[in-house]
């Protein structure tokens, strides 16, 4: 199984005219899509992401470090949440993204993890805890 990173992007149009009830049932779907898919051992984090007007962007210029309060006017597009995948491969991820209920109203851009380890040590990244912490 690999790990794939699906990030889930939306425009000014993704969510307008929904109503609160749709907004809610849209909620309740993605979290019951969640729960089946941690069932099913493919699900390893997922998680929706603020509005773009609290985002904050960190830059490092010079040695000094360049904060710029979202929104980001430039954007089109902005990253409205992620899910964290194990799947046998890229087609898998692709067929668990495309039956989504949040795919309806946005785009999902899906990248193979990368895998690293320390150069000296040997160790890689640290897991995320059973917690979810």
């Amino acid at each position: 199984m690999q790990k794939f990173m699906c990030l889930v992007y939306f425009d000014d149009q993704s969510f307008a005219g929904m109503t609160d009830a749709e907004d809610k049932a849209l909620t309740d779907a993605t979290i019951e899509e969640d729960r089946q898919l941690r069932a099913e051992g493919k699900l390893i984090l997922a998680q929706p992401l603020q509005d773009p007007r609290t985002a904050v962007s960190v830059r490092v210029k010079g040695g000094k470090v360049v904060r710029t309060d979202g929104p980001f006017a430039e954007t089109k597009e902005w990253l409205g949440g992620f899910t964290l995948l194990l799947a046998r491969d890229m087609e898998e991820a692709v067929a668990i993204s495309a039956a989504s209920e949040i795919t309806k109203r946005g785009r999902v851009e899906i990248r193979p993890v990368l895998e690293q380890t320390h150069s000296v040590s040997g160790v890689g990244r640290p897991a995320i805890s059973e917690t979810g912490a």
